[in-house]
């Protein structure tokens, strides 16, 4: 029996915690994300799903949407929708492939998958600095942060999972804090903090935190004393396969040689 990587009531408790909406400022970028690449989609969607943590401020801006949650079985009935959102979510899923397969079953054919979530570069200012802080101090690494995909693997998730025309791009928002400590506050307010089932238990030693908030600053810090933190978000782009689009044709089946098209002689090569 493989072990989960997320402990669930966790991050449940996590998201209980943030509250505040006003905090979710990470969520209104990916909320505006979202809206400006459905601007540019030419089709109407009128049966839209959102799979998210924050229901109740997706539910602000997509009050038209049905709305759950991101559970190991999503609860979306098969078949039932043009536009599936995966929002901002799926860096905490086991298994986000199986996430990608209910999301494709909920799709009408010819519907529309969009992804958005945390990609591997998220916050590797705190990680490396929380790295070398506990390898100068304790001689050793907590799993203290959530492992975060690379976008060159997660685009294959998407063909996996058995999406047609499937895309993966990223985007950057580095967000300035007056110093660490707020950075980690930040995270604890959006319900983003580790919910490992591996992570430690303690809190974490003051020495270990303090080294760490030096080695941020030390490293990464402007003349003032503020310090960077990086947020790549990923987007995945699929469609539930349809008989109207576009299909790669046979292998063989092309009608122009390569050379012709190119207006180039075409050479033999030797043996």
């Amino acid at each position: 029996m493989s072990r989960s990587l997320t402990d669930r009531p966790a991050l449940m408790r996590n998201r209980r915690r943030a509250g505040d909406m006003a905090d979710l400022f990470l969520h209104h970028a990916a909320i505006d994300e979202v809206e400006d690449r459905l601007s540019m989609v030419n089709k109407s969607f009128n049966a839209p799903l959102i799979i998210s943590g924050f229901p109740r401020l997706w539910q602000s801006r997509f009050d038209d949407a049905v709305h759950i949650g991101d559970e190991e079985t999503l609860n979306a009935v098969e078949g039932a929708h043009d536009l599936v959102i995966h929002a901002l979510c799926l860096h905490w899923a086991d298994d986000p492939v199986g996430q990608l397969i209910q999301a494709r079953r909920a799709l009408k054919p010819d519907g529309l998958f969009l992804g958005v979530f945390f990609g591997g570069q998220t916050l590797h200012e705190l990680r490396s600095a929380l790295a070398q802080a506990e390898s100068d101090l304790r001689g050793g690494l907590s799993p203290r942060v959530a492992p975060m995909g690379e976008i060159r693997d997660l685009g294959g998730l998407l063909q996996r999972a058995g999406f047609a025309l499937p895309v993966a791009d990223s985007f950057t928002l580095t967000a300035s804090y007056g110093d660490p400590l707020r950075l980690m506050r930040d995270l604890r307010a959006m319900g983003e903090t580790s919910a490992l089932a591996a992570r430690p238990r303690n809190f974490m030693r003051r020495d270990v935190l303090m080294r760490a908030c030096n080695l941020y600053v030390q490293t990464h810090g402007d003349s003032l004393g503020r310090v960077p933190a990086s947020f790549e978000f990923i987007t995945l782009t699929g469609w539930s396969p349809a008989d109207s689009q576009p299909q790669p044709l046979r292998p063989g089946s092309a009608a122009t040689r390569l050379a012709e098209a190119l207006g180039t002689r075409e050479s033999t090569l030797k043996d």
